[in-house]
């Protein structure tokens, strides 16, 4: 295969690399391209040395398979034909094309095949959210169709990149030197804190983030399903947590989910409340699997259940599904074709 990164520089184009180092992709060629602020750098993978490129219109794209991309919605929609022009399939993971019609927004454990149909060369990988919302959601669908959900989700500081990272990290040494913690990434101090925004508001004061989980996930489980999120950043540095609440048309029993839960592909069950075992954000960074916990009936509707999801948000929320695409695409012997 030969690969190339877009937005090497950044936290999710940092993660592209260590996920294709843990998977078996057979790499021929890497090419890693960066803004020029990054340009001229050097990064080591699998023992060789890769000096990182500006991004420029050309042909610097020409026999490449496959290219991950993460250098933000403005980027992919300049240098989309530049980098498709050739053949290469584009898996991008701004928003930029996730509700395109003509662009599959794929998760691969829920819809692979749709990377299958892709007129323009695009995939969009989902937000990170909608992911690990939805590799749980497919399951119960599975057993019945879910009509509703409602989530409120635990974001960590990686959301919003190294920089929110960083930042959670500064004000939590700050604050402990007695020092007036600095904002500059979120709009208000984060550590010790929640803030009840993740993205602009709408009409309607939803935020973007909140409508993304709503459209997303029909688009991805090609459904009339209902969902209804408020989405709060935590102070957690780098894997999201979700509260879901969902109705299905019929009647599950809590065995019959746990057991399609337990036999699920990409999905770990940590739910044992006696022993206190239940998916936190701590244990579950820098993990491959959507974690499942705290199953049990929503006390208010007979056709209701809750739980609590984990998931690395750079991870699998990122890289790790857009690589999952590649694979799938790769043992279909799906590259280098417009369907």
């Amino acid at each position: 295969m030969n690969i190339a990164i877009v937005g090497v520089s950044g936290a999710v184009g940092q993660e592209f690399l260590k996920v294709l180092s843990e998977r078996p992709i057979k790499i021929d060629r890497l090419e890693l391209f960066a803004s020029a602020r990054s340009a001229g750098k050097s990064i080591t993978f699998r023992g060789k040395e890769y000096t990182v490129r500006e991004l420029r219109h050309g042909d610097d794209f020409k026999d490449i398979d496959v290219a991950f991309v993460s250098a933000g919605g403005d980027v992919s929609l300049e240098y989309a034909e530049t980098i498709t022009r050739h053949g290469a399939v584009m898996i991008d993971n701004s928003s930029a094309f996730r509700m395109q019609e003509d662009v599959p927004l794929v998760v691969p454990e829920v819809n692979a095949s749709d990377a299958l149909v892709r007129p323009r060369g695009i995939i969009a990988n989902p937000n990170c959210t909608t992911i690990q919302m939805v590799v749980a959601l497919n399951v119960i669908e599975q057993l019945s169709h879910i009509t509703r959900v409602h989530v409120a989700t635990y974001q960590a500081a990686s959301g919003a990149g190294a920089e929110g990272m960083e930042e959670l990290d500064r004000q939590v040494v700050q604050i402990a030197r007695g020092e007036e913690p600095s904002v500059e990434k979120f709009a208000y101090q984060l550590a010790y804190n929640l803030i009840p925004q993740i993205d602009v508001f709408t009409d309607g004061d939803y935020t973007k983030e909140e409508l993304k989980m709503y459209y997303e996930t029909r688009k991805i489980m090609h459904s009339d399903i209902a969902v209804s999120a408020t989405c709060v950043r935590v102070p957690v540095t780098r894997a999201h947590s979700e509260s879901i609440w969902l109705e299905t048309e019929r009647e599950l029993s809590l065995e019959e989910v746990r057991e399609a839960f337990r036999a699920a592909h990409g999905l770990v069950l940590q739910d044992v409340p006696a022993e206190q075992t239940y998916p936190m954000p701590l244990y579950v960074a820098e993990k491959d699997p959507v974690y499942i916990g705290r199953l049990r009936r929503d006390l208010s509707n007979p056709r209701g259940l809750a739980f609590w999801c984990v998931a690395d948000q750079i991870k699998k929320g990122a890289a790790l599904n857009a690589v999952q695409i590649a694979e799938y695409l790769i043992a279909q012997g799906a590259f280098n074709k417009k369907a």
